[in-house]
């Protein structure tokens, strides 16, 4: 298969995964067990994806300029800065350390 079958295949996939959403009773999602959990899952798998692009490049390890743009955007985080001031201290990070020759 050519990989536009296969993008078709997987738009195909996620449209029926959500409609399969609807399906779910009203009642599992008022449990607050549920939403707990979805909660849960949500925030870790955000983490996961925002680590693995920090950190990752291809198939190998890359500590560059996007792991002190993390570390600026956290520390942004941690004094509950506005998301915008979260961008633009991670932004500016990235390009500060990449100017210095880092990355």
């Amino acid at each position: 298969m050519t990989l536009w079958w296969w993008l078709l295949l997987s738009c195909v996939l996620a449209y029926a995964w959500k409609l399969v959403g609807y399906l779910v009773p009203a009642s599992l999602l008022r449990n607050p067990r549920t939403s707990r959990v979805a909660g849960t899952m949500t925030i870790g798998l955000l983490a996961s994806l925002t680590v693995v692009n920090a950190v990752a490049s291809g198939q190998s390890l890359a500590l560059d300029a996007r792991l002190g743009a993390l570390a600026a955007a956290a520390v942004a985080l941690l004094f509950r800065a506005p998301f915008l001031v979260v961008v633009l201290a991670g932004a500016g990070a990235a390009a500060g350390l990449r100017l210095l020759g880092w990355g």
